[in-house]
């Protein structure tokens, strides 16, 4: 699908108080993936940002289901506006590409503050963090669930396995160097 039949799904409409509201045509869950690498371009857009403290607008969401339901988001908390305006002003959210990238972005920090098992798997520095290039690539492809995060287990299994294994047992022979 390209990115302009891409568009159709996603309407942005302003605030009068500055906000962005999104009406989006299918549900989180039906986001498409996206590439490892604009997740990448994301997640250091989103850290330039941070640095920054270029605080972005409040957002709402509301994904239409086909059923006629609907399930609605709201980014206001500072750093995911932070994350998301940085999104917007790189790559762009009025496409269901831009919106499944910031999401995908939200949803893997939102996943890695959740879990220990990740930790090997990230490299803190005092200006942010390091990903391995496996959980980029899994947040990009991963399927997101209703409420746009990522199922820990589903995602976890699609982790090489090797990444997660414990480290091998050390030998005890009775030897002496």
């Amino acid at each position: 699908m390209s990115m302009r039949a891409q568009s159709s799904y996603v309407r942005v409409g302003p605030g009068p108080d500055g906000s962005l509201t999104y009406l989006v045509d299918i549900p989180p869950e039906s986001l498409p993936p996206v590439l490892g690498r604009d997740l990448g371009r994301a997640w250091y857009a989103a850290r330039d940002a941070a640095i920054a403290r270029t605080w972005g607008a409040v957002r709402g969401f509301r994904f239409l289901r086909p059923d006629g339901s609907h399930t609605d988001l709201a980014l206001a908390d500072r750093d995911a506006r932070c994350w998301a305006g940085a999104i917007d002003g790189t790559m762009g959210m009025s496409t269901s590409y831009g919106l499944s990238l910031c999401l995908r972005l939200l949803a893997l920090v939102d996943l890695l503050a959740r879990v220990e098992w990740a930790l090997p798997l990230l490299h803190l520095e005092r200006d942010g963090a390091e990903l391995h290039p496996s959980l980029l690539r899994t947040a990009a492809t991963a399927p997101l669930t209703s409420d746009a995060r990522f199922d820990e287990a589903r995602f976890r299994t699609s982790l090489p396995p090797f990444l997660l294994a414990p480290p091998a047992a050390q030998r005890l022979t009775g030897a002496r160097a």
